[in-house]
């Protein structure tokens, strides 16, 4: 093949990606937005105050499996041998792949739904323990694990239908059924809870009927992608074996951010009251760009790896993972540096009122502040452990990840008296580091990793156009916007104008030294359109 043609379908491969990550990002984006206004609605109503402590850590916990399966050791198993075998084998050889993998996966899920509404209290007794003392809110926080835990069964059959929909390319349905996990909580809060005996519970029903809808809108997309899956009876063949053996340790490969933050809810659950919902609304904060971004490029990428290790040649995959880096470092660079020097106007005016007072404002935001120091690095490891998956290799992202929330445990331990509210999101954001940097060395030892002249070269450029953003929205808070953004009525545009102003300085500064080209971009959102 020629030094021409191989450009040419690198630069295929580029587009194709960068068209799936905006794809899921857009779409992601959305749910995110109508998130924000749950979470808004929700410290309006609830605050601080107990039954939101006990709502977020009973809504942690099925959320959890969702992350885990949704975006990680589900997918990362599953994926390259869907997209392998529809690419060798062809469409038959896939769907029944799929077909053996949802009746495996829903009988399996189904009995441990069955185990954890029986064993709640004990779980919630590790899980909460900082909840124990207080007879009441133990039992509320019980009461609402019980009604949140169905979604754990729902949820991960959606993400086995979303594994489908993306290996064939199909990003969009999978992407937008989150959206209907918001819409459906807020109808609850707004319109229901007068129903239920707290905003809390109307919350926790909210979150198990937005199961049920996001499984029948993937279902139906999967049918009319063609590949109507069918209900069967559950056979244990060798590649449900080789499917379980490699979602096992990716469990804790791919899930390292996840088990560090409930790492941290239970660590806030020792520290005192309030401190589980001000770090979850600090992390709904740091979750927009690690979601939009980190689970949008690591989407994309999975599928494309995959194809590239068994089709083409070591180079492709190289440099398609270099590509995936920058497009994430991207808008991951100025995003955590924005946080970190814009939190506190955003925790005040996102959530600053009714229940949610100045003083859980301020906790909030340093919290934020914290998560927002890790933030590049939680990426990375999204963009970094897809590269061992698409090779088969689950169990070096295990130890690694083995390795991480160790770290981050102990830190929680030595962090909590020192830093409160400031330690759990401080160790998870040293222990994201430590894992990323050595996924990084790991891949480059093995061959499958290096950093290419490209790479090198914007990120430094882009980290110096976000630190001229950051000076630029220090100069605005303590300047021109000081004023309007105290005056009643006017604080979201004092944050729109401080947003939108850190986003011209960065892309601005960005273009004129070198770290990226929006003609380029523009010119790939044209196609997309197209």
């Amino acid at each position: 093949m020629s030094g021409k043609d191989t450009a040419a379908r690198e630069g295929g491969h580029a587009r194709g990606l960068l068209h799936g990550i905006l794809t899921v990002g857009g779409w992601t984006m959305a749910s995110r937005v109508l998130g924000f206004v749950r979470d808004i609605l929700l410290a309006d109503l609830l605050g601080a105050g107990p039954v939101a402590d006990a709502f977020f850590l009973a809504n942690r916990l099925p959320n959890l499996f969702r992350r885990l399966f949704g975006e990680g050791a589900f997918n990362a198993a599953f994926i390259p041998g869907f997209s392998g075998l529809l690419a060798a084998e062809g469409h038959a050889a896939a769907k029944r792949f799929a077909e053996e993998a949802l009746a495996v996966m829903g009988v399996w899920l189904l009995g441990l739904a069955l185990l954890a509404e029986a064993f709640m209290p004990q779980i919630m007794g590790v899980y909460a323990l900082g909840f124990t003392p207080d007879a009441a809110k133990f039992a509320l926080v019980v009461q609402l694990g019980r009604i949140t835990f169905p979604y754990m069964p729902l949820i991960c059959l959606t993400a086995l239908l979303s594994g489908v929909l993306n290996g064939l390319d199909r990003f969009a349905a999978a992407a937008a059924a989150p959206v209907l996990y918001n819409l459906v909580c807020i109808g609850f809060i707004v319109a229901l809870a007068g129903l239920f005996p707290t905003v809390g519970h109307a919350a926790s029903w909210g979150v198990t009927v937005s199961g049920v809808a996001q499984m029948a809108l993937l279902y139906v997309a999967v049918a009319k992608g063609g590949m109507r899956l069918r209900f069967s009876w559950p056979k244990l063949t060798p590649q449900m074996r080789m499917l379980f053996r490699r979602m096992g340790p990716g469990v804790l490969g791919s899930g390292v951010v996840q088990i560090n933050l409930a790492v941290d809810g239970f660590i806030a659950s020792l520290l005192p009251p309030g401190t589980v919902s001000v770090l979850y609304y600090a992390d709904r904060v740091n979750q927009l760009p690690l979601g939009v971004i980190g689970a949008a490029v690591a989407t994309a990428l999975l599928p494309t790896l995959s194809r590239q290790v068994r089709t083409e040649t070591p180079e492709a995959a190289r440099a398609t993972l270099n590509r995936a880096l920058e497009f994430a470092l991207l808008l991951t660079l100025p995003a955590a540096l924005g946080l970190i020097a814009a939190a506190f106007p955003i925790i005040s005016v996102l959530f600053g009122r009714g229940a949610f007072t100045a003083a859980d404002a301020t906790r909030a935001a340093q919290a934020l502040a914290a998560y927002a120091v890790g933030l590049p690095a939680f990426v990375l490891v999204k963009v970094l452990v897809p590269a061992f998956f698409a090779r088969g290799d689950t169990r070096t992202p295990v130890w690694t990840g083995t390795l991480a929330v160790a770290l981050n445990l102990a830190l929680n331990f030595a962090f909590m008296r020192p830093f409160q509210h400031m330690g759990p999101p401080l160790a998870s954001a040293v222990a994201a580091w430590g894992n990323a940097a050595l996924l990084a060395v790991l891949l480059r030892r093995r061959g499958w990793f290096a950093t290419d002249a490209a790479l090198r070269g914007h990120v430094a450029r882009m980290l110096a156009a976000g630190l001229l953003m950051v000076a630029a929205l220090w100069a605005l808070q303590h300047g021109p916007l000081a004023a309007l953004a105290h005056a009643p009525g006017l604080r979201w545009l004092a944050l729109a104008l401080l947003i939108g102003a850190g986003g011209a300085v960065y892309g601005a500064s960005g273009q004129l030294l070198g770290g990226f080209d929006l003609r380029a971009v523009a010119r790939t959102l044209r196609r997309r359109r197209a």
